[in-house]
């Protein structure tokens, strides 16, 4: 039967999405909400918010979606799924309460402890005075120490403190000042690892799960990871630091055990299982989960993954993955993300983007924050767009999407250069 489908959200991540999901063979009608400009070259986008869940619940049953794929993490933390399900609408994510995984840095880290995922060492505040006195006793060895807040905050919660005075500022910022709202009522500190950072995806049904792949991203906003943190600057697929040898220990001992634990909590987990992990000298520990596909993760996942991805999105809300089989490239995906000059600070929109068109077909053009005037893209965001690009080796895929990148161009754009840096220094 012919599927009309929905996705939620309008960044790079969610035009990914849409590119993959239109080459399914049973899809009718592809719709976006409210989706880019980008985006309305392969589907149908409705102006309705992310976070409107009144108006895309009535969408869905007004239109007869088959099938809502939830791209941003901030509706499913407020229940878009639990809404869409209590109206028999079939839709692709965790519940509000599974999506704590994400939603919840106390949350996360107490399962953590209970069914013996390697994490961090680390505690839980809602006293001030009590987080800087245990934050003082990682800084008073000379070690650094990150603070999160427990809820939500845009990417921006994470503070890594390497003196009891900026671990002071920290906490006093999340607790007493409120500078992340709510978010910081409660706090996690914990120990500062050692090692590279790795993303790795799995779809679960809540019982089963198919792994997809792993990727690195690059959030700070300069070369050779200098700056602030961004919401990614660029990623790479199948990064050679994550070897079979570690993919069977983040199975066994992480998500294996996630799985089981969020069932057992009476919370099953369905969705994309994303999680961000820290290969340190003693194997792999969590960092985080999100309950999402990531951005620009997302990008550099999808041309990986050979045949309909459709069918295994359903089978995750259907509890049948166990049935199901997926193929995934053995070469390599990079994804550079051009951005605004001023991001992730302040900066300007309204710059015509040129070159376009002059990008070789091969290349993947995921918009973010574009807009159209008189038939023209100019820059409507921070992050503008990613370029995407696929070869059989790292620096052959590099080495395009470079080439694609100078093809580009738009009044202080912005961009890294040292994408996949990390897996060349391997390779060598």
């Amino acid at each position: 039967m012919a599927k009309r489908v929905l996705v939620i959200g309008q960044g790079g991540r969610e035009h990914a999405l849409v590119w993959k999901l239109a080459q399914s063979p049973e899809l009718e009608k592809l719709y976006a909400a409210p989706g880019n400009p980008g985006i309305a070259e392969l589907a149908e986008c409705i102006d309705i918010e992310a976070t409107n869940i009144d108006r895309l619940v009535d969408f869905a049953v007004n239109e007869r979606i088959d099938l809502t794929v939830v791209g941003p993490e901030v509706p499913l933390m407020e229940g878009i799924v639990d809404r869409f399900t209590g109206k028999g609408l079939k839709i692709f994510g965790p519940t509000a309460a599974a999506a704590r995984l994400e939603g919840s840095k106390v949350f996360a880290k107490n399962l953590f402890k209970k069914y013996g995922i390697p994490t961090a060492e680390y505690r839980t505040f809602q006293d001030v005075i009590a987080a800087l006195v245990y934050a003082r006793s990682f800084t008073e060895k000379g070690k650094s120490v990150v603070i999160k807040a427990d809820g939500l905050a845009a990417g921006k919660g994470v503070i890594i403190a390497s003196s009891e005075e900026e671990a002071g500022r920290a906490i006093n910022a999340m607790m007493k000042e409120h500078s992340f709202g709510k978010a910081g009522e409660s706090i996690v500190i914990e120990e500062y690892l050692q090692g590279e950072e790795v993303s790795f995806f799995a779809l679960t049904d809540g019982k089963d799960f198919l792994s997809l792949i792993a990727a690195q991203d690059h959030k700070q906003v300069f070369d050779n990871d200098r700056g602030p943190n961004t919401g990614g600057m660029g990623a790479y697929a199948n990064p050679p630091v994550y070897t079979e040898e570690l993919h069977n220990q983040v199975i066994e001992k992480i998500i294996k055990p996630v799985i089981k634990g969020m069932a057992e909590e009476g919370h099953p987990y369905k969705g994309v299982l994303y999680a961000g992990l820290m290969i340190t000298a003693d194997g792999p520990k969590v960092l985080e989960f999100n309950a999402r596909f990531g951005d620009p993760e997302t990008q550099v996942i999808m041309p990986m993954i050979k045949g309909d991805l459709l069918p295994l999105l359903e089978a995750s809300i259907d509890g049948s993955l166990k049935e199901c089989q997926v193929e995934i490239d053995k070469g390599s995906c990079v994804c550079v993300v051009l951005a605004s000059g001023g991001y992730p600070g302040s900066y300007e929109k309204g710059k015509i983007i040129k070159g376009i068109k002059d990008l070789s077909k091969d290349t993947l053009a995921f918009h973010a924050g574009t807009m159209i005037i008189d038939n023209a893209f100019y820059t409507n965001g921070g992050r503008v767009m990613s370029l995407v690009t696929s070869a059989n080796r790292i620096d052959q895929a590099l080495k395009t999407v470079y080439q694609e990148v100078e093809k580009i161009q738009f009044d202080k754009m912005h961009y890294r250069t040292d994408i996949g840096k990390r897996a060349l220094n391997r390779e060598e």
